[in-house]
């Protein structure tokens, strides 16, 4: 089976699982487990509640505390010429375990380079925990302050696949004023070991969002990345990324559905790819 068919399958099944535990729940007498997933969603909805309602950005990470699983694909084409699609761009499962944490569990991506004798295979294995330090919804600020800690588990298809642990402390803040929001990170990559070849990597990723009718939600991003040490040590490349998502379309309950498309292009002398775009599907429950 090729990459896209397993994602469209990877999709499909999770959006069934997404509605099934909502549908079992509305019914506690019939389910032992209903009492307590119910409760658990009930947290998640007064969690959330305590932050702007902004819509998650499609290349920056959001500082709201979001539930979902998002699946995006993400098509690049790099300055040589080649090309290459990324299954999944290391996105997953997001879930509120308490207050005021997030856990994202990703899921590693498929690449697929379109090289002649190019080796295509997983990506590695991302993974990151958020901490809300503050945040008032719409009616009380519309502000929030998280600060995030990645990791990335070199578990991928070698030579695709990295060779260390990669820590990425982040601090991510956002305020609103009526229908506009500003969404920004910034972050740098430490690797556990090997960093003279690996490099480290300071990110600044900044979304303007404008919540234009119910459903759309058009934005404009910034995203750079400064490389210090590794291959591309002392150079800075910066992509400009127009982008629009619609959404939140209701599904069942707390479950709904958002998609969104993408488009960066390099902005700077120096880039490592010339543009890319993406496709991403949210599914919040």
């Amino acid at each position: 089976m090729n990459p896209f068919k397993k994602s469209c399958l990877i999709l499909v099944t999770v959006i069934v699982y997404g509605i099934t535990p909502s549908v079992h729940a509305a019914d506690a007498g019939t389910d032992a487990n209903a009492g307590w997933y119910t409760r658990w969603l009930d947290q998640v909805t007064a969690i959330q509640s305590e932050q702007p309602r902004w819509m998650t950005p499609i290349f920056t990470t959001t500082p709201r505390l979001e539930q979902e699983f998002r699946y995006d694909i993400l098509l690049e084409n790099a300055s040589n010429g080649n090309e290459l699609d990324n299954y999944g761009n290391g996105k997953g499962l997001e879930i509120i375990p308490f207050d005021p944490v997030e856990l994202i569990i990703g899921v590693p991506p498929y690449l697929n380079k379109n090289t002649t004798g190019a080796v295509n295979g997983w990506g590695d294995l991302p993974t990151l925990i958020k901490y809300r330090i503050l945040s008032a919804n719409e009616e009380k600020g519309n502000y929030i302050l998280t600060a995030f800690l990645g990791a990335s588990f070199p578990t991928g298809t070698k030579p695709i696949g990295g060779v260390a642990v990669i820590l990425t402390p982040t601090i991510a803040a956002g305020m609103g004023s009526g229908d506009f929001d500003l969404q920004t990170t910034v972050g740098i990559a430490l690797p556990l070991a090997d960093e003279a070849s690996i490099g480290q990597t300071l990110s600044w990723n900044t979304a303007l969002q404008y919540h234009f009718v119910p459903m759309f939600w058009p934005q404009l991003e910034l995203n750079m990345s400064h490389f210090t040490d590794g291959e591309h040590n002392g150079l800075t490349q910066v992509f400009v990324s127009p982008g629009v998502v619609i959404g939140r379309f209701g599904i069942h309950e707390r479950t709904s559905f958002s998609v969104g498309l993408g488009y960066q292009v390099a902005a700077t002398t120096f880039h490592t790819y010339n543009n890319a775009a993406t496709l991403t599907m949210r599914l919040p429950f």
